[in-house]
């Protein structure tokens, strides 16, 4: 014994350390801590299981701990299986419904651990129970927002939404995503996004470019082409969002990526039809002007032509002088082809309307456009066996495909081929809407010359646009063509690509018999101008032209009343008898259509003439057709008008 120690000591300072063991237990609130027999009956209870399970140490000291547990659990032997494991592998811990003296239930945290003497016998186990209720209740609702937020995820289906690890390999794969990519989870899980991207965009690096802006700036848009499993592609807005942890290092990426092809076409469709219609009233609105510019530049060649006529026939000519009569005539034809160019354009011409035979009338027309191209140009055909006739005017079609071809030759400098062909296309409206017919025939003349940038092409069907040299062109050869082909239905549609040739496509409607009018199918032979004086009656608002048009009368021996209005005219009919009307259209209150019509209403037998540029307003008066003299016109011309009027009278 050291320092006079003694058993009686020994026991006060062991009796002292039990006793703050003691405090120190009891002072815990938070945790039921007390002691289990070998059996599992409670022989002690702390402060914090009296708060925890409602007992008091006296109403629970010498009770099994089993009645902590729920009845399903009991009936299932968890208490016994509890402390079988504590004893067996020196602990037991779970998470598991208790109930307290009140019958209410709280979610615990239970640790089981067994207690042995000195020989390490078995002699009872510390039990430790923590409340987590509020904890599980927590993770409940963690659980199932984070079911919800799944469920919200894999329900959207128009919407590919995925995760990403940082090196953009993909971790997660909703529904929308299999929807639109076509790929299901376990095939794309663990791969690199980039396999989404082209090839070109893959060469650029764009898909890692998108990842480094993302994780630079925290979130990448783009919108380009992506590619399916099966190899298609669609156009996509795609959205990288980078992810974050609490400490701020970058822990992946989320993607979100739509399927907008359809509202891309949609919309591009939209731009396209807006550009036609600003073309279309551009086009409207010059086309107006040209035409009436052509209509008062028709009535001064009426003017020059038929005085330059006048003195041919009055004044003899000889030498130098009756060269420059002869240059001033032809200038004015050279005129009148220009104004019919400008009509052609303005859709104002008159138009013979028939069913035309494309293979016949290129074929007609083969050696003419040989001898206009030139050596150096080979024409080269492609018809089908059967091509059904199509409806347009024979002549003015003719006068598009030389014009088209002379383009072509002029082109190819150096020479080269001119294809020309055609097929037939029965659902043609689904590609041009302006066509007035599901039914067309395409026909095509193909070039092997320089072809046209984006802003020649564009800019190919203006009126006076030319890329010829000054004097080389009017700049109305294409608009011409442009012109008749919408007067007739149709259209022209230019293909072409600079130092790849060009490709001019006349699309023209399939002619119907009931399309047709009845008196063009029968010809009329030309007859000789009668020599029997009429008093004919013409009318025109220009002075001009009406001079004009009485003089070449006259000279026919006719005796002529002139009127500068329609209602002038129909004065003058009310008081002298004519034989014959022959009226400008284009006047003012009251056109030379409408006079016509008041004229077969009060004089049904007096035959009218209507002298005209182009083809304006309805084709007859009351429902008849009435007789066409085209401006500017030639003495013979308007005797031939008067024959053919009489005849039809008659």
């Amino acid at each position: 014994m050291l320092f006079g120690e003694s058993p009686v000591f020994e026991a006060k300072i062991h009796f002292k350390a039990e006793e703050r063991y003691r405090v120190l237990v009891d002072a815990i609130t938070d945790y039921a801590v007390y002691m289990l027999d070998e059996d599992g009956v409670i022989a002690s209870w702390n402060a914090g299981a009296a708060r925890l399970k409602g007992y008091s140490e006296a109403e629970i000291v010498g009770q099994h701990f089993a009645k902590f547990f729920v009845p399903e659990d009991r009936e299932l032997g968890l208490p016994a299986k509890a402390l079988k494991t504590a004893a067996e592998r020196e602990r037991f811990e779970g998470e598991h419904w208790c109930v307290r003296m009140d019958g209410s239930r709280f979610w615990a945290h239970v640790v089981i651990d067994p207690i042995r003497d000195g020989d390490g016998k078995l002699v009872g186990f510390a039990e430790i129970t923590r409340d987590l209720t509020e904890r599980k209740a927590a993770e409940e609702k963690l659980r199932k927002t984070e079911q919800q937020f799944r469920l919200l995820v894999q329900g959207v289906t128009d919407y590919a939404i995925y995760m990403m690890d940082p090196e953009g390999r993909v971790s997660s794969w909703n529904a929308g995503a299999q929807r639109i990519k076509g790929y299901l989870p376990e095939e794309i899980i663990g791969q690199h996004y980039s396999r989404f991207f082209g090839e070109e965009d893959c060469a650029n690096g764009i898909p890692w470019k998108a990842l480094e802006i993302a994780a630079e700036e925290g979130r990448y848009e783009s919108e380009g082409w992506r590619y399916r499993k099966d190899g298609s592609r669609f156009w996509a807005n795609a959205v990288l969002d980078a992810i974050r942890d609490e400490q701020g290092e970058l822990i992946g990426f989320a993607k979100i990526t739509r399927d907008i092809t359809e509202k891309r076409e949609a919309q591009q469709a939209l731009d396209l039809a807006r550009e036609e219609l600003f073309q279309a009233q551009k086009m409207e609105a010059v086309g107006q002007l040209t035409g009436g510019v052509a209509h008062d530049f028709n009535n001064l060649l009426m003017a020059i032509q038929g005085s330059l006529e006048l003195l041919q026939k009055r004044i003899p000519l000889s030498g130098e002088v009756a060269q420059l009569m002869n240059n001033a005539l032809q200038a004015t034809q050279r005129g009148s082809s220009l104004t019919q160019r400008m009509l052609a354009f303005s859709r104002r011409q008159e138009l013979k309307y028939e069913a035309v035979d494309l293979v016949d009338l290129i074929r007609g027309m083969t050696d003419m456009l040989q001898r206009s191209l030139g050596p150096t140009v080979v024409i080269d055909t492609h018809f089908p066996l059967s091509l059904p006739h199509v409806r347009t005017d024979a002549n003015q079609l003719a006068n598009a495909v030389l014009n088209l071809a002379i383009n072509a030759r002029d082109a190819m400098p150096k020479g080269g081929s001119l294809t020309i062909g055609a097929d037939v296309h029965r659902d043609a409206r689904a590609s041009h809407l302006e066509l007035k017919s599901d039914d067309c025939v395409r026909l095509y003349l193909r070039d092997q010359g320089e072809g046209m940038d984006e802003e020649v092409l564009a800019n190919a069907l203006t009126p006076f646009f030319t890329t010829k040299g000054i004097g080389k062109g009017t700049g109305l050869g294409l608009p011409m063509v442009q012109g008749l082909m919408a007067q007739s239905g149709g259209k022209l549609v230019l293909h072409s690509l600079k130092d790849h040739g060009t490709t001019a496509e006349l699309w023209i409607p399939i002619a119907r018999r009931d399309s047709l009018p009845a008196e063009e199918t029968t010809a009329v032979e030309p007859e000789a101008p009668s020599t029997k004086m009429l008093t004919i009656l013409a009318v025109d608002d220009d002075p001009l032209v009406l001079m004009n048009t009485v003089i070449m009368l006259e000279d026919m021996g006719h005796k002529v009343e002139e009127a500068s209005s329609g209602q002038q005219a129909l004065s003058i009919m009310a008081e002298k008898s004519v034989d014959m009307v022959i009226t400008d259209h284009a006047m003012p209150k009251m056109t030379g259509t409408d006079l016509a019509a008041a004229i077969r209403q009060k004089w049904p037998d007096v035959p009218v003439v209507l002298a005209t540029g182009y083809a304006e307003g309805p084709p007859g008066g009351n429902g008849v057709d009435i007789p066409r003299l085209p401006k500017p016109f030639t003495e013979s011309q308007l005797a031939e008008a008067v024959v053919r009027a009489c005849r039809e009278a008659a």
